[in-house]
């Protein structure tokens, strides 16, 4: 890694990635030198357009560059323990997103690789890597509404999706849960940790994957947290924690929030908002991109921000929501071989 930049590997070539790629190239210290796809003009087309000067028709060849300190890994869900997986085992450093991977048995497997291999591993959760998310963070932690007690969150898309598209389609992960659910439940679990219980319902496509999903999360604590998502009706896409003594909502957003109010008792209402110097709030990557630099500057393998722990944890909630309504993906049997290669077939 050279002194003055991070040099970055994108790995995939969707609309995930030209975004996190767009905003990369606008951080001085970052520096985009490769991309792959499995198709090379893809590849192709995607360098040229962000002007980055190597282009692979395949992930092995950005996964073996030696230049790469570290790959962001954007495909579909679906793909990512082999694809993350075989940039550890390569020697790279990795961003990966979210959903960290289908499940948490294939996320326990890149953890323990990365952690093996001694090579840095972060989910790409935006969202707690948002400085008015860490704010509001910092305020529940430090006791502004008291002890929490609950914890509202929703996601929901209107579509319609068809058939075809990859939200419907079992091959690819699809269902609300792990596109867009993951982030009301990673929300419930930044402010209260992993539940001690789980009850879930959820409607499902005759493909077999969730058109929205309810959860009840609970504590021993006694806290709650009823979380949704949906890709057959658009939500707010807002939360809000409350505890003994106040209140703090995200109206709309939540996930990366440009606004917040808090409510404590007996005051008037506040409001914080983000600061624009710190990049737009609605479609701002850099902030993952900054602590993935930051951490590999200071030789740390795992962000405090995104702990791998802590992606586990999650991991393991939408499973036992899956298990709950009732969806498995292709080649999810029981009987599956935990130590599967990491590379893609």
């Amino acid at each position: 890694m050279g002194a003055d930049s991070v040099r970055w590997g994108i790995l995939a070539t969707g609309g995930i990635a030209a975004a996190f790629t767009a905003d990369l190239v606008d951080l001085p210290d970052a520096e985009v030198v490769a991309v792959a796809s499995r198709s090379a003009d893809s590849a192709k087309a995607f360098a040229e357009r962000f002007g980055i000067p190597r282009a692979y028709g395949d992930w092995d060849g950005l996964a073996r560059d030696e230049d790469v300190d570290v790959v962001y890994v954007a495909t579909p869900h679906s793909a990512h323990r082999a694809a993350a997986g075989l940039c550890l085992t390569a020697g790279r450093n990795v961003l990966l997103e979210k959903p960290f991977t289908l499940n948490v048995r294939e996320a326990e497997e890149l953890v323990a690789l990365a952690r093996e291999r001694g090579r840095f591993l972060m989910e790409a959760m935006w969202m707690y890597c948002s400085p008015l998310m860490r704010r509001l963070k910092a305020l529940v932690d430090d006791g502004a509404v008291g002890e929490v007690r609950s914890v509202q969150a929703d996601f929901g898309l209107s579509g319609p999706f068809p058939p075809s598209h990859r939200l419907r389609d079992p091959q690819q992960g699809g269902g609300a849960l792990l596109d867009l659910g993951v982030y009301p439940v990673s929300f419930a679990q930044l402010l209260l940790g992993e539940p001690s219980d789980i009850a879930a319902r959820a409607v499902l496509s005759d493909e077999g994957v969730d058109l929205q999903t309810g959860a009840l999360l609970s504590w021993e604590s006694g806290a709650l947290a009823s979380v949704h998502c949906s890709i057959v009706g658009g939500t707010p896409v807002a939360a809000s924690v409350t505890g003994s003594h106040g209140r703090i909502d995200i109206p709309s957003g939540f996930f990366h929030p440009d606004r917040f109010v808090l409510h404590r008792d007996g005051r008037d209402p506040e409001e914080f908002v983000h600061d624009p110097a710190a990049g737009a709030a609605h479609n701002s990557l850099k902030h993952e991109a900054r602590e993935v630099m930051r951490a590999l500057r200071a030789g740390e393998t795992e962000s405090p921000l995104v702990p791998l722990d802590g992606t586990l944890a999650v991991m393991r909630t939408l499973d036992a929501i899956r298990d709950r309504i009732g969806v498995r993906y292709p080649g999810e049997a029981p009987e599956a071989d935990p130590t599967a290669e990491l590379t893609p077939a």
